[in-house]
């Protein structure tokens, strides 16, 4: 009966102060105190169960449902970066796009023969070597321009070649002398592999000019290819040379290409197209281009109310080396936009009326973390070149312009010039074709990083075309047509115009449904948490306040006591590390103040006078002994001031 006191001391003292957080002295411990303690019914039950059997369960279903909520969390966390698309399709008045028109002949032939008679010179002496082509006595005059008199020389040092098997030995065109070629062999077109007879292969070799060991064979399985190939290397060079000015001059105007213009049902002109010059293909001319602050719209659809024009191609003033096509180049894209006529144009025939229906479709990105584009091209390490809004392929043609400018040391002709840097040319950059092949065999093995830097947009406007080709002018209505044109640009053509010089074009909404397609967030935070909550609801029963107690136990609590752990055990390698060196013996003083475990006082029962006596003493300490008493309170002092009689007898007896 006297302990029970004590039992019921000890069991209160449990209840209202259980050792938690960081003062609990071990891991074990302090997970066991989170065990009985958390609102995770699953943690608890693997203490509180008995038998082994039972708790072994309830410790795997314990651990499959923390397996479980982490592979949900992980699906949530996938899903929360990923987007919807939703398409809207609204019918209103739409905008007109930019319309593009280039002629495939960039600049007349009758005006660039003075520039071009020796490189036309050395391709016919090829075409007559090599297939036997002759057009008798040449009509083409030599001039004495200082293009011809540089171009000549690199006519002998770049000329084409006849592979004549795969020995490597090739017939030199301007010597005719065979030559053995050394150095890598490209081949530029993938037939090659198909050509049964060698002797069909024709190419041109370039070399490092600062090494003539470092060549490489570049050949085709096609001689026009090759003839091509080779003619528009040194075309660009002689085109470096001439002045912006001059080869405004010698392409086309806007009323040598212009004969009729309606648009929306009323007549236009050429006030209503501006001029740009392309490198490629000289003058170009784009209507409703915005740049005197108008956009041009149409409230109505169908070829009536688009834009419609009559096109005068002159086929007798192409080129005949340089293009092999008739008709003109058309691109269809917004006015902020650049036109690359040489990636997407379409091409319109003479002799032919083009309809090219359109559905205009506005498309939106999300950014980063959904995707990986960019808003306006800021965040992007190139520079744009193009003075025009942001796009894919503005950015892979001014990096790889930088790289050009960067490695051969002057500018690829057909792309912009950036600030500083000049064409390549003969003259200045004798080694800028060598150079140009092997970047550009680079770039498309996606070696130079351009594809890598270089993101989509993530907003662009796109305009799906739908073409169609019929006869025009008819034989009925042929007669009267071309004689009235003629009668209207006569003037100007002094000659009959035929139908192959002329070509009729449509631009028109098919519909006036904009589509608007649009990524959304498939999740919002909000979402997200919800999504978290039942998952750990399901689970584990568990709320955002368990998580947070979580984090305390297992990381804060955790943490605090391998702290306190590693802190106690540098602090007594220290204290034995002083006394080592002073050479001195543990006083007694240390001893009593260092603690150590009392095997006698258990948790079940509190420490009374008897335990205490059973205390083991330290080692090599003097016995204690009982202190002397304080004699002065064993003098008794009386409460009253006086004695009663009946103490008095009893203190007699």
């Amino acid at each position: 009966a006297a302990t029970a006191p004590g039992k019921k001391i000890t069991a209160r003292l449990k209840r209202t102060l259980p050792v938690r957080g960081p003062q609990a002295p071990t891991l074990s411990e302090l997970m066991r105190w989170y065990c009985l303690n958390t609102n995770t019914h699953g943690c608890r039950r693997i203490v509180v169960s008995r038998g082994r059997l039972r708790r072994l369960l309830w410790i795997l279903l314990t651990l499959s449902a923390v397996g479980l909520i982490l592979w949900q969390c992980a699906e949530l966390l996938m899903n929360y970066y990923s987007a919807s698309v939703s398409v809207t399709v609204q019918f209103q008045k739409l905008p007109f796009p930019a319309v593009t028109i280039c002629n495939i002949n960039p600049y007349k032939y009758s005006a660039m023969k003075e520039y071009l008679s020796e490189l036309d010179k050395e391709t016919k002496k090829a075409l007559e070597t090599f297939y036997g082509f002759s057009e008798g006595k040449s009509k083409v005059r030599r001039s004495v321009d200082e293009w011809n008199s540089t171009g000549s020389e690199f006519f002998q040092q770049i000329p084409l070649l006849k592979v004549e098997d795969f020995s490597r030995m090739a017939t030199d065109l301007h010597s005719g002398q065979k030559r053995k070629i050394e150095g890598s062999v490209f081949h530029k077109d993938s037939s090659i592999v198909n050509s049964g007879d060698s002797n069909d292969i024709i190419g041109f070799q370039l070399c490092d000019a600062n090494n003539s060991s470092d060549c490489a064979l570049y050949t085709f399985s096609s001689g026009v290819n090759a003839i091509q190939e080779w003619y528009k290397l040194h075309y660009m060079n002689i085109m470096a040379q001439i002045p912006l000015e001059t080869k405004e001059k010698l392409s086309y105007s806007a009323d040598d290409l212009l004969l009729t213009c309606f648009f929306d049902g009323l007549s236009c002109g050429k006030r209503h197209f501006t001029r740009f010059h392309h490198p490629l293909h000289g003058n170009c001319y784009t209507f409703n281009s915005g740049e005197n602050g108008t956009i041009l719209s149409t409230s109505t659809g169908g070829s009536e109310y688009g834009l419609q024009v009559v096109l005068y191609i002159d086929e007798a003033d192409y080129n005949p080396f340089l293009v092999t096509s008739t008709g003109a180049k058309i691109i269809v894209h917004d006015q902020n936009e650049y036109p690359f006529i040489e990636d997407i144009g379409t091409e319109i025939e003479t002799a032919a009326a083009t309809s090219i229906g359109m559905h205009f479709t506005r498309s939106r990105k999300l950014s980063k973390p959904y995707s990986d584009c960019t808003e306006t091209g800021a965040d992007i390490p190139v520079e744009n070149l193009y003075n025009k809004s942001y796009s894919l392929q503005i950015c892979l043609h001014s990096c790889f312009q930088k790289a050009m400018v960067q490695s051969c040391g002057c500018a690829q002709y057909a792309q912009p010039l950036p600030a500083g840097a000049e064409y390549c040319n003969y003259k200045k950059n004798p080694n800028w074709m060598y150079c140009y092949y092997r970047l550009h065999e680079k770039f498309v093995k996606e070696q130079l990083g351009c594809q890598q830097i270089c993101k989509d947009a993530c907003s662009f406007k796109e305009w799906a075309l739908t073409t169609s080709i019929a006869q025009w002018p008819s034989t009925v209505s042929e007669d009267w047509m071309l004689r009235v044109l003629s009668w209207d640009k006569g003037q100007k053509l002094n000659k009959k115009l035929n139908k192959t010089d002329l070509a009729n074009l449509m631009v028109f909404y098919k519909d006036l449904n904009e589509r608007f397609i649009s990524e959304n967030p498939a999740n919002t935070l909000v979402i997200l948490l919800s999504n978290f909550g039942g998952q750990l609801g399901l689970w584990m029963s568990c709320s955002v306040v368990c998580v947070i107690e979580i984090v305390e136990v297992f990381f804060i609590d955790s943490l605090s006591i391998v702290m306190r752990r590693q802190w106690q055990k540098a602090k007594k390698w220290w204290n034995d590390r002083k006394r080592g060196s002073s050479g001195k013996a543990p006083q007694a003083s240390d001893v009593e103040r260092q603690g150590h475990d009392n095997p006698v006082c258990i948790d079940e029962d509190l420490p009374t006078f008897t335990t205490a006596l059973r205390l083991p003493l330290p080692q090599d300490s003097p016995l204690p002994r009982t202190p002397p008493p304080n004699y002065s309170t064993l003098r008794l002092e009386t409460a009253f001031t006086e004695q009663l009689p009946d103490t008095l007898e009893l203190g007699q007896h």
